[in-house]
């Protein structure tokens, strides 16, 4: 059972979702206008997981048994898995670096959905994020679940995450994507930020639409307008995720030309419609594995010769939509805006 506060009347899970989510922005669309006029953003995101993960040596049940290379016949077990872990330390030990040295070549920034443990763990690796310019994002503080905590069990657990992160990189998220949690757990942030008196700028639990947008906060609803703040998403997704590697239906682990096909033809179909935002996940375990990462490469390539193409972290679209299209109740925040 989901355990609310007295000013929430009913779950936060259901206040938190509302009709706008099944409606979307209808046949007119929603153009972002990109800076620069350009047709496209184009988000790479790293999630930074290794170290994070299940774990007997971290008083863990069992082993890891998801998204590492063996896939789904490699299991797990209730003993040390030397071969789990070390599958995971291929990320920490030379993918890491690897993807540092590629974007570096293109002059990019991607957004990390940081495990705060994980960079804990590597703290050169957390200061190279820094250093070159990437976005740290919150990405719990473990690569555990935890869908039974209770409302202050939630909150301890987002706010454990995030002053990690800025311990470990001298700057505190603006963002999250946790994909994991309570029913509860997506709809807190704004609030957790509040009370810990940092910025919050976006969150990408959400995989339904292709440009950001604005969510009304129902709990605001009894403030002056001036006070609400609403809550910008920036949609994920999965269809684009390396992790279908590992996953079936899935790229297939071993033909690196089928993930690059449909990446380019992701970005083929969105540049032509223009006004889009094209997310490209990656793990640095599996991209970073040297087939992988330079079937990245030659997308990557393929993307520098196209004109009107914004490559950004999520944190800089966060503040081109807060600049430009400025939260407003009931989505008034799209008067006057049309394709």
């Amino acid at each position: 059972m989901v355990v609310v506060e007295e000013k929430y009347q009913i779950p936060l899970v259901l206040l938190f979702f509302n009709v706008d989510n099944q409606t979307g922005f209808g046949e007119e669309g929603f153009d972002p206008k990109w800076p620069n006029g350009a047709r496209i953003a184009v988000s790479f995101v790293l999630n930074y997981e290794e170290g994070g993960e299940r774990s007997v040596l971290d008083g863990d049940a069992h082993s890891e048994p998801y998204l590492w290379e063996k896939g789904a016949s490699g299991g797990y077990k209730t003993t040390r898995y030397l071969n789990a872990e070390q599958d995971f330390e291929y990320g920490s030990r030379v993918a890491s670096w690897r993807l540092i040295r590629l974007f570096k070549e293109f002059g990019w920034n991607f957004t990390t959905y940081a495990i705060a443990v994980a960079l804990q763990k590597n703290p050169k690796f957390a200061k190279a994020l820094v250093r070159d310019g990437h976005e740290v994002a919150a990405h719990g503080y473990r690569w555990l679940e935890f869908y039974d905590y209770n409302l202050e069990e939630d909150k301890a657990y987002i706010k454990k995450s995030l002053t990690t992160l800025k311990e470990v990189t001298g700057e505190f998220p603006v963002g999250a994507y946790f994909g994991r949690g309570t029913p509860q757990t997506h709809a807190l942030f704004p609030e957790v930020w509040k009370e810990l008196g940092e910025e919050f700028l976006w969150s990408s639990e959400c995989y339904n639409d292709d440009v950001p947008y604005w969510l009304d906060l129902p709990w605001e609803a009894s403030l002056p307008e001036k006070e609400r703040k609403g809550m910008l998403l920036i949609p994920y997704n999965y269809d684009c995720n390396d992790g279908k590697f590992h996953m079936s239906p899935g790229f297939g682990s071993s033909v690196a030309e089928t993930y690059e096909q449909y990446l380019k033809n992701t970005f083929d179909m969105l540049y032509r419609e223009g006004g889009k935002l094209m997310n490209i996940p990656l793990h640095t375990r599996i991209i970073g594995k040297a087939g992988r990462c330079e079937a990245l490469r030659k997308f990557m390539l393929y993307i520098a010769e196209k004109e009107g193409v914004w490559v950004t972290t999520r944190r800089d679209i966060a503040k081109h939509m807060h600049k430009n299209f400025p939260y407003q109740p009931d989505r008034k925040w799209m008067e006057g805006v049309k394709q």
